[in-house]
């Protein structure tokens, strides 16, 4: 292993944007052992003023550990806009890499050294940790749930002419060269859609995107914020996007 791609691995130059809202039982677990899984890597929690109070414990595991800011929001504004306002802070701040972690536990801090070594080792601006390609998977998930994962990630490389394998996916690593390209001040979509839209962006920015299996594990603590809305919104903004791709493929085709 190169000396440059176990640097990456130790997390030097990344930030981890944790986003938070009412996950005052699991934030502490998690950052403590990524902490200890990249302990070169600096965090940022962005907390949408969780009123169980995952803001101010945040403030204090800052103090205790240190390499640690939280970024306080007036109030619950969505996964997307927490993981813009991150960028941007990333962005502003001069870190090369920015990470996309959540805080329950249904990322393994462990296996984010080996998307941070990938950016280094194969060259890529995006490392996506992936459960549906050849050693990916998920743990404890109700039938249902994996069904409607690989069903709309199939939808969207049918939709987009992506050949990522799992768009959706949520714990992921970006250069911030990428970042710059995205035109983040546009994004407007939230939940999973958020995910597909920033994947998009970077294969349409000429990005190198690449796929890392995971573990993907079911949160022990705390409710899941998928909803009907969520799902409905990815539905309508990935047929959109879709048709607008197509139409601009057969439109390139007649003016040939």
């Amino acid at each position: 292993m190169s000396t440059r791609a176990d640097a990456a691995r130790r997390g030097e130059g990344a930030v981890v944007i944790v986003p938070t809202y009412n996950e005052r039982e699991s934030l502490p677990k998690t950052i403590r052992r990524l902490r200890a899984a990249v302990p070169a890597a600096h965090v940022l929690v962005v907390d949408d003023g969780s009123p169980d109070g995952t803001g101010r414990l945040a403030e204090e595991l800052a103090s205790e550990l240190g390499a640690m800011d939280v970024l306080h929001r007036a109030g619950k504004s969505g996964l997307g806009s927490a993981y813009v306002a991150g960028f941007g802070w990333a962005l502003e701040r001069g870190f090369a890499v920015a990470v996309e972690m959540d805080a329950d536990g249904s990322h393994q801090p462990e296996q984010l050294g080996a998307l941070l070594e990938a950016l280094e080792a194969r060259g890529a601006d995006l490392a996506i940790g992936s459960r549906w390609v050849t050693g990916g998977r998920v743990e404890n998930w109700p039938r249902h749930r994996e069904v409607l994962s690989r069903g709309a990630n199939t939808y969207t490389r049918f939709a987009l002419g992506m050949a990522v394998r799992d768009a959706t996916a949520g714990f992921r690593a970006y250069r911030a060269d990428l970042l710059g390209k995205l035109d983040l001040g546009t994004v407007a979509s939230q939940g999973y859609c958020f995910q597909v839209d920033l994947t998009w962006r970077a294969v349409r920015a000429g990005g190198t995107v690449v796929e890392v299996p995971i573990t993907f594990v079911e949160r022990a603590e705390g409710r899941s914020k998928m909803s009907r809305a969520i799902i409905a919104e990815a539905l309508w903004r990935v047929t959109a996007w879709g048709a607008a791709h197509r139409w601009r493929q057969v439109r390139g085709i007649f003016r040939r």
